[in-house]
């Protein structure tokens, strides 16, 4: 008999509840996240040889169990936390969340959802994921700390400094500038301070996209062949996506990552509106790559003129880009990987072909349907080009 082990993790300790292809619940127990708690934990679940593990936020709080288990043999899912979140509304007819139920939600959604991501033991793929979070930490500590920067300067000149600054502009800057009041000098010292952690920033930064162009590479991955996906993009897509087989289609891939989208029509009126679901770090690399292609000269270029000359707005078609720069995305990771998989196993990317951990379930969850792309009533302009 197969069981379920739905899991909700946190730092030091995890609740489990072992239910069967019947959603009957058989045991339910919290444990800790040390040594002892851990072989606890695993010697319960071994009282049932055709277990899989159902956990939530693989990729953030419950990484760090997925991947122990991995390493141990053990067959794992992830659980999106939305898809679990819904899950336990309507099995407790209520949103509020304990421990043992959100591990009954997590248990329940991986038993009826097919095609939720299985956890793969990719070193590489990892080590991919961990750098991308850490460059995307780096952007952000770059912009707050360049927010400060332009306060200070606005008190120091008049009218402050130009929106995109360098460090050695802002040093430029600040040399043309001598207060002799005591605030004045305050200030300009704060300034430098600012200055020199920019600069620090900024070659952090370029260390991380050196380190993610050779590890993107030697995965054997051209995503960053693509116009608008750099090194940081591209780890992330290989990093979250992982086995890209586990999509049937480009239409489900699309749906994953938010640019499918929904359908909101009624009676005779056909219309879609935006879709604000799925992976978002995924939708946001999109969109980047997408803002990227609309400020050059680029076939996405040409593809949004031509929507927006068919009477869309400029959202609208920037949806239509996205969408259709997912499926370009999608089609270059599946070449991508076919050429990896006839290689051998030292090309492999390491992840497994089974895109549903499970297969208990035969029937399509609405959520996971492909959703229909835009109506367009132009031609449809040829997909963009990287």
């Amino acid at each position: 008999m197969t069981v379920i082990i739905g899991m909700d993790p946190h730092k030091r300790s995890a609740t489990i509840e072992i239910i069967d292809t019947h959603a009957h619940v058989l045991t339910v127990g919290r444990y800790g996240t040390d040594k002892p708690g851990y072989r606890e934990m695993l010697t319960t679940a071994q009282r049932f040889p055709d277990r899989v593990w159902a956990i939530e936020g693989c990729n953030g709080i419950g990484r760090h169990l997925a991947h122990r288990l991995v390493h141990d043999g053990e067959t794992v899912i992830d659980v999106p936390a939305k898809l679990s979140a819904q899950v336990r509304v309507f099995a407790t007819g209520n949103g509020r969340k304990t421990d043992p139920v959100d591990a009954h939600s997590v248990a329940l959604a991986a038993l009826r959802a097919p095609n939720l991501r299985r956890v793969a033991a990719d070193s590489t793929l990892t080590a991919l994921g961990l750098l991308a979070d850490r460059r995307d930490a780096l952007g952000r500590a770059h912009t707050e700390t360049l927010n400060r920067l332009h306060r200070l300067l606005l008190e120091l000149l008049p009218g402050g400094a130009k929106k995109y600054l360098t460090a050695a502009q802002a040093r430029r800057l600040l040399a043309t500038v001598k207060p002799r009041d005591p605030g004045g000098k305050i200030l300009r010292r704060l300034a430098v301070e600012q200055v020199s952690d920019l600069e620090t920033i900024d070659r952090k930064i370029k260390a991380a996209d050196r380190e993610l162009r050779q590890l993107v590479t030697e995965h054997g991955s051209t995503l960053m062949s693509l116009h608008g996906i750099g090194p940081s993009s591209a780890a992330r897509l290989l990093a979250d996506v992982g086995d890209i087989h586990r999509f049937a289609d480009r239409n489900r891939f699309a749906s994953w990552n938010g640019t499918a989208p929904l359908d909101a029509s009624s009676g005779d009126q056909r219309r879609h509106r935006l879709s604000r679901a799925g992976n978002r770090r995924i939708n946001r690399v999109l969109h980047i790559m997408a803002i990227v292609q609309l400020r050059h000269h680029t076939p996405g270029r040409a593809y949004y003129d031509t929507r927006r000359a068919g009477g869309k707005t400029s959202k609208e078609a920037l949806r239509a880009l996205k969408r259709r720069l997912s499926n370009l995305v999608y089609t270059r990771m599946l070449t991508d990987q076919r050429r990896r998989e006839l290689v051998g196993p030292g090309g492999q990317s390491g992840t497994t072909p089974d895109s549903s951990a499970t297969g208990l379930t035969p029937n399509t969850d609405p959520s996971d349907k492909p959703q229909p792309g835009p109506n367009h009533k132009t031609k449809p302009a040829p997909a963009p080009m990287g």
